[in-house]
């Protein structure tokens, strides 16, 4: 007699964020305030293609999106402009700053009630 092998149970789906997602968005906060501006384009972009990719935490791609586009902002005018700064981060106007950190930060608040 041969025996055909059960499939074992599949676990249970995890609502938890990618642990990539959740680095980067503590990253970002704390790249901006510590003025590593330009380094912050890489927690960015992982939190909105990883918001965008994964399931769960797809209902937060709008909030992704509205961080990238906070942060592209001066990053657009830093290289835009001919007299700019060395750095994006002295070159940043602080409300830009506060804008990043602000949606970051309820990206995190988001993202942990979610998950509760």
């Amino acid at each position: 007699m041969s025996s055909i092998p059960t499939p074992a149970p599949l676990a249970p789906t995890s609502r938890r964020a990618p642990r990539y997602v959740q680095i980067s968005l503590w990253a970002i906060p704390v790249m901006v305030i510590g003025q590593f501006s330009m380094l912050a384009v890489i927690p960015v972009a992982l939190v909105l293609v990883g918001t965008l990719r994964d399931r769960r935490v797809r209902a937060l791609r709008w909030w992704a999106g509205l961080l990238a586009l906070a942060y592209a902002a001066p990053l657009a005018i830093w290289v835009l402009r001919p007299d700019g700064a060395q750095s994006l981060s002295k070159d940043m106007h602080p409300v830009f700053g506060a804008l990043i950190v602000a949606v970051a930060a309820v990206l995190l608040v988001k993202l942990y009630r979610r998950q509760r």
